[in-house]
């Protein structure tokens, strides 16, 4: 049997120090945080599960995801049906018929297409846009990107549209049904009584011994040196003492707050699309499980994106060529460290990745390391 370190309790770490335990092996968890569950940990205030890192839906196309997850809980059947606030103007997301007739007043699929294809036609775009701006306008027209692109994506990654690459936004999902379903996978929800008992049972096992307030790098040496095979799921440039350089990612800030009302904004997601407002959304966490929780009580979260720096929580790589080149290089530097280490999840492989996402990666290295 092999010793297992695996460093970092997120969903990817625990999905496989769960799976190498049932193999019978030894799996030692450290994480730096005083809680399990990484970013999706979720903690009761007032009866409501408050999701403490944003708002986590899961959704999958996968039916042995959906069916592997669910041995660790039971779910609802949330579905994700945000709404976008521009300037006090609410129009409904996925971009849909209900968008559609509130922004011109059309009735019939036909009328919404016809009225797209005219305003790309009037914006006098590039056959080859050269920006995210471009890209966006010749996708759905000037309407939809000033009111709900453009300000939204210049908060969430910090810098213009125009300073943005094309590749960002390639499609826009654009449905021409009135269907507030943000998502299409057919298996959806939330978990009752939250995501944390998720992890706490996948970490429930004899063969493995969870410390908290743990962080790697204080005893990096001693644990490279234990002979372990180590599971690494923090940044993999950070691993290497940011040897090449920094890869480059976005954080965020988040406001949470108890308000005395049962119904603060009478939707779990609330996009703010506006340049002014400095929060790209609220969240309501009680509408996750439909109200459930202190009726005189709500628990709201602002969030607000920010840039990164070595200190603070890396929420999203930022997918552009020179961070695809330099994560390429450590990939390859990765390679020829003999130090018995394989890095996971979506820092140590930067990417960013949904839940489902997140499984099936930790699953495929379950596969890869015992052969089954």
């Amino acid at each position: 049997m092999t010793d297992y370190l695996v460093v970092g309790s997120g969903l990817f770490g625990s999905t496989f120090a769960h799976e190498a335990a049932k193999r019978g092996h030894h799996v030692e968890v450290i994480e730096k945080r005083d809680h399990v569950a990484g970013n999706i940990y979720t903690k009761e205030v007032e009866g409501i599960q408050v999701h403490e890192f944003g708002a986590h839906i899961f959704h999958t196309k996968m039916k042995n995801i959906w069916d592997y997850v669910q041995q660790f809980a039971e779910f609802n059947n949330y579905i994700n049906s945000p709404i976008a606030n521009y300037n006090g103007e609410i129009y409904n997301l996925p971009f849909n018929m209900n968008t559609f007739n509130k922004l011109w007043g059309v009735v019939t699929p036909d009328e919404a297409k016809a009225k797209i294809e005219e305003q790309k036609k009037n914006a006098n775009i590039p056959a080859e846009p050269t920006n995210l701006e471009e890209q966006a306008i010749s996708l759905v027209g000037p309407d939809i990107y000033e009111k709900l692109i453009k300000g939204y994506t210049e908060k969430q990654w910090g810098r213009k549209a125009t300073d943005l690459p094309a590749f960002i936004i390639r499609r826009i999902p654009v449905r021409f049904i009135y269907d507030n379903n943000y998502f299409s996978d057919p298996y959806q929800g939330i978990p009752i009584g939250g995501y944390t008992q998720i992890i706490e049972k996948m970490l429930d096992s004899d063969l493995i011994d969870v410390k908290l307030n743990t962080d790697f790098f204080d005893k990096k040496d001693e644990y490279l040196k234990s002979g372990k095979r180590i599971i690494f799921t923090g940044m993999i440039d950070q691993f290497f003492e940011y040897v090449l350089g920094e890869l480059e990612y976005r954080s965020l800030r988040f406001e949470t707050e108890i308000k005395d009302v049962d119904n603060y904004q009478g939707n779990a997601v609330v996009n703010y699309t506006d340049a002014e407002t400095p929060y790209t959304r609220v969240i309501e966490h009680k509408h996750f499980e439909f109200g459930k929780g202190n009726k005189n009580k709500t628990v709201i979260t602002h969030e607000y994106p920010k840039n990164w720096s070595r200190g603070d929580e890396p929420y999203y790589p930022i997918d552009n060529k020179r961070n695809r080149s330099l994560y390429k290089e450590y990939t390859e530097l990765a390679a020829k460290n003999d130090d018995n280490v394989v890095f996971g999840g979506r820092l140590g492989q930067y990417r960013y990745y949904n839940m489902d996402q997140t499984i099936m990666s930790a699953l495929r290295l379950v596969k890869s390391e015992f052969g089954e």
